[in-house]
């Protein structure tokens, strides 16, 4: 499977696989190293790059603390992501401060275009996770798709994940195991997930961003983010292993 890309690339990079928590300080520096390494060659070759980043287990263990002390609404839940968002947002910021732009999108607007070889982004409001961001930005900057880049590989028609979580994908009935699409439309999509956004929700992409995706056309390539051999190859034009949906 192989796809085409034109000279902007918007990815939804997982806070999953940037601040996992199984580090000594909860960052996986290694990853990040590789990642400014992986992803240089191809800005010196013209292309630029959006980067919205997720909240990961920053998010998580913030929202836990909270959790113990107080009940909590999912909007302080959203809030507390938003804000994880933002400090994963500024530490690739200075990863990439040598090709980056100063200023972080952390509302729709805030740039009205690209100047830089790299733009990052943050949450924005909350009511979505950072794949509805991504789309919109995709939308606004004039770019057809959004690479989807973080822990799994693809869209399954079940969670591969066996421990049961909330919001995770819906299982499907009579399915042994999970099955990896290669493509799927938006319609057969969102079918599989919940239809409601909630803070910590696992789909590889959000309802709310579904939606805007299937409205506006935008496609989005799901992929292991951690595989970067993988991630080349897509954005090289050539084969690759991932879900796209469109």
């Amino acid at each position: 499977m192989k796809y085409s890309f034109k000279k902007t690339v918007v990815i939804a990079l997982g806070g999953s696989i940037v601040y996992p928590g199984t580090e000594p300080n909860g960052i996986d520096a290694a990853f990040l190293r590789r990642f400014k390494k992986f992803l240089m060659p191809f800005v010196r070759r013209g292309t630029k790059f959006v980067l919205v980043v997720g909240g990961g287990k920053l998010a998580r263990r913030f929202q836990e603390a909270a959790h113990a002390i107080s009940k909590l609404t999912d909007e302080d839940k959203d809030w507390i992501g938003i804000h994880a968002t933002r400090l994963n947002g500024h530490l690739l910021r200075t990863i990439f401060r040598d090709v980056a732009d100063p200023v972080m999108i952390d509302v729709r607007g805030r740039l009205k275009k690209l100047v830089y070889p790299v733009t990052i982004a943050s949450g924005w409001r909350p009511g979505w996770s950072t794949d509805y961001v991504a789309i919109q930005l995709a939308v606004d900057f004039g770019a057809k798709e959004v690479v989807i880049a973080g822990k799994p590989s693809h869209v399954f028609d079940r969670d591969p994940v066996k421990k049961s979580r909330r919001g995770s994908a819906r299982s499907a009935r009579g399915s042994k195991s999970p099955k990896p699409f290669d493509a799927i439309t938006w319609s057969a999509y969102r079918k599989l997930i919940p239809r409601k956004w909630t803070p910590g929700l696992g789909a590889p992409v959000d309802p709310v961003g579904a939606a805007l995706a299937e409205r506006a056309g935008i496609d989005a390539v799901v992929l292991d983010g951690r595989n970067l051999a993988n991630f080349a190859a897509l954005l090289k034009g050539a084969e690759f292993v991932g879900t796209i949906i469109g």
